[in-house]
């Protein structure tokens, strides 16, 4: 079992996917909370590249190359093990937000992207994907709330940065690949209060779990 949360910056991701662990041990199942990028040693350090504010003049094709990179590290290290091993797979982020971000705000394209998923990264697809939308200002200013608060790493702040024309290139990306895949991923309201998502979550948990279990 595979599940990634995805969405814009502020959307709510790291909040909700320890809801998701929550429920998972609820119910017993053994699983890993990972990350991306950043979800192993070498993506540590790849991820602070990536989202180092100094790394501002970092190419396009280049950030994608680097998200590729730290993809490959950590699906055959630890995400394919983890599956194999029988253990579900939580991840903040994974395949789509590179469609989103690079393929689609960054305008480099679809295709290839997922050309580049294929040809490396095992064509490796979440069994359900959440997605938090939220309006991209309201995303922006609660960052920079949480960063002011010292909640958040101001050394991980490049993508914030970017000109909310960008988010709102991000966020109609997320939701055009919604509608592309309505039977994986599933459009989570992430307005209102953490609770109130977690909630809506629990619910598209239940019946994700419900059908996961007779297909298997």
């Amino acid at each position: 079992m595979f599940i990634t949360l995805e969405g814009i910056e502020g959307s709510g991701k790291t909040t909700q996917v320890q809801n998701v662990a929550r429920w998972l041990k609820l119910r017993g199942i053994d699983f890993v909370l990972t990350r991306e990028p950043g979800g192993t040693r070498i993506g540590r350090a790849i991820r602070r590249l990536l989202l180092d504010p100094a790394s501002c003049d970092l190419d396009p094709v280049a950030e994608l190359l680097l998200y590729n990179a730290d993809r490959v590290q950590h699906i055959r290290t630890l995400i394919r093990p983890a599956l194999e091993s029988g253990k579900a797979v939580v991840c903040d982020r994974f395949f789509d937000a590179t469609l989103a971000y690079q393929g689609m705000a960054r305008q480099l394209g679809v295709e290839l992207v997922s050309r580049l998923h294929e040809l490396v990264c095992e064509n490796l697809q979440p069994d359900l994907t959440l997605l938090l939308d939220l309006d991209p200002a309201r995303g922006l200013e609660r960052t920079w709330q949480q960063v002011d608060a010292g909640r958040r790493n101001p050394d991980e702040t490049r993508f914030e940065k970017e000109k909310l024309e960008f988010h709102q290139r991000v966020r109609a990306g997320y939701l055009e690949l919604a509608a592309a895949h309505p039977e994986r991923i599933k459009v989570v309201d992430a307005s209102g209060t953490p609770s109130r998502v977690a909630e809506r979550i629990r619910k598209l948990l239940d019946r994700f779990i419900e059908e996961y279990g007779k297909d298997g």
